[in-house]
């Protein structure tokens, strides 16, 4: 039978993407105060490929740290629970999909695309409100997670929606709607929920195609729809002048944003989403 609703869909596939043990161990452990960075260094460091992944990720020139860390429990303390919290969160995320064949994607392409977005977001959140940011990274590496389940679950409204959008992205969340009946970012959220993510991030990658919906999270919304609206016109092969152009000045103005930063942010993230590609995807 045809899933009904992005809560149906997720349903259908929640075995074959749930994620490891140690995610759960660690999401219980990161809102209880009971436990130390000690603790959550130690759990991280009894996972040998996953404390490898988390290094080289934090000696990325993403960080650009003046030392080199050669610890998770350096790592935890000078990148900070929760950040080092989120980098573990992407890594299982990308090795769980890492595996997950599709007829419809390229997997290494979609990937890149999704770091690339991550980092752009991270950057623009950089120049808004520079504390606390890797949040922002994780946001836009999993936006677009809701496409690959829809590519699983239903491949052939999936195909019909790639068909329609060869020449505009921009396009897609009209034809998900008429095609499928609900969009890539309504799975995105119900997946992120399943995973027991936190509100804030799931709200602002269901809001990634209408940050305007999204009430609590706001910001962090609009700096994703800004970031993924530059990367998906960039494949596409418009200029950045034509997408700065078009977006109104009273948008920018409520993320803090002008035109000339956005641009920097764009030569910035070119420079560094390879780094974070390379050390992110499993070896």
């Amino acid at each position: 039978m045809k899933p009904v609703s992005a809560l149906d869909v997720v349903t259908e596939v929640r075995e074959l993407f749930s994620l490891p043990d140690i995610y759960f161990q660690l999401n219980q452990m990161v809102r209880d105060p009971r436990y130390s960075m000690t603790d959550i260094g130690a759990v991280i460091g009894k996972d040998p490929a996953l404390s490898a992944r988390l290094l080289r990720l934090v000696n990325s020139s993403f960080y650009g740290f003046q030392s080199k860390i050669d610890t998770i429990s350096r790592a935890v303390s000078i990148v900070g629970i929760d950040d080092l919290y989120n980098l573990v969160v992407a890594t299982c995320v990308v090795d769980r999909f890492a595996k997950i064949p599709s007829d419809l994607v390229d997997m290494t392409a979609f990937w890149m695309r999704s770091v690339h977005c991550g980092v752009v977001t991270k950057l623009l959140g950089n120049q808004c409100m520079p504390l606390n940011t890797e949040r922002l990274f994780l946001a836009g590496l999993l936006h677009d997670l809701g496409s690959l389940v829809l590519y699983q679950v239903m491949p052939e409204q999936a195909s019909k929606v790639l068909l329609s959008i060869r020449q505009d992205r921009r396009l897609l969340a009209g034809f998900e709607q008429e095609i499928i009946g609900f969009t890539h970012a309504d799975v995105g959220r119900e997946l992120l929920k399943y995973w027991e993510l936190p509100e804030s991030l799931y709200d602002v990658v269901g809001g990634v195609l209408n940050p305007g919906s999204v009430v609590t999270h706001k910001l962090d919304a609009q700096l994703l729809w800004l970031a993924a609206r530059l990367i998906d016109d960039r494949e596409f092969g418009r200029p950045i002048e034509q997408t700065l152009v078009e977006i109104p000045d009273h948008t920018l103005a409520a993320m803090r944003l002008t035109r000339e930063q956005i641009e920097q942010v764009m030569q910035q993230a070119a420079a560094e989403f390879l780094d974070v590609f390379e050390q992110l995807l499993p070896r």
